[in-house]
């Protein structure tokens, strides 16, 4: 019940807001809350895929689809408008984002490597923040790439990219969620991996 109502108080807005794109008009705005729509749905979608293969009962669908569905809905926002309109928007979504993917994939590593004979996890830090940065390297690639089709085909593309100087700060805030959530040390999200490991 309770992963059921994350899920619908997280797809209630993103449809509103897909709404919201197509009065507009926007079709980058209309890609990215579909897509966002999705993946919001995906950790209850895991959920029931793992009750069906006779899994036990997992508990991190509620926590992971809120701050799944909160990163989305702070990125549609952004693509309807705000981040033109308040230069901080793309800085807070950034954070917010790198924090997610720095949990899951922190998690993820203390579930396969595990911490050291000593109990130590720096070298597990040192690898999420390492994978953070090239997965916003990538991301960072995709928007010029997204960016340079738009123009050669004459369609709006769907991430768009601000500039060199946004680029700095996107890398600089990807950055800090991920520090944020290694400094505090958040596990939040091992048991989706214990889970998923148990499963399969």
């Amino acid at each position: 019940m309770t992963s059921l109502l994350s899920l619908l108080s997280m797809e209630a807005p993103l449809f509103a807001l897909l709404y919201a794109g197509y009065r507009q008009q926007n079709g980058a705005a209309l890609f990215n809350t579909v897509v966002a729509i999705l993946a919001t749905a995906t950790p209850g979608a895991v959920e029931l895929a793992l009750r069906a293969q006779g899994a036990p009962q997992a508990s991190f669908t509620s926590l992971l689809t809120l701050w799944v569905g909160v990163a989305s809905v702070l990125h549609c926002l952004g693509m309807l408008g705000l981040y033109e309109s308040l230069e901080w928007w793309d800085h807070l979504t950034h954070t917010i984002s790198a924090a997610l993917t720095a949990a899951l994939l922190y998690a993820a590593l203390l579930v396969a490597v595990g911490p050291a004979s000593g109990g130590g996890t720096a070298h597990l830090a040192v690898a999420t923040l390492g994978l953070v940065l090239v997965l916003s390297l990538l991301w960072e690639l995709t928007e010029l790439v997204m960016r340079g089709l738009g123009k050669r085909y004459g369609i709006e593309p769907v991430l768009v990219h601000y500039g060199w100087q946004d680029t700095e700060f996107d890398l600089v805030f990807d950055i800090v969620g991920a520090v944020l959530v290694l400094a505090l040390d958040v596990r939040l999200f091992v048991p989706v991996f214990e889970t998923l490991h148990t499963a399969l």
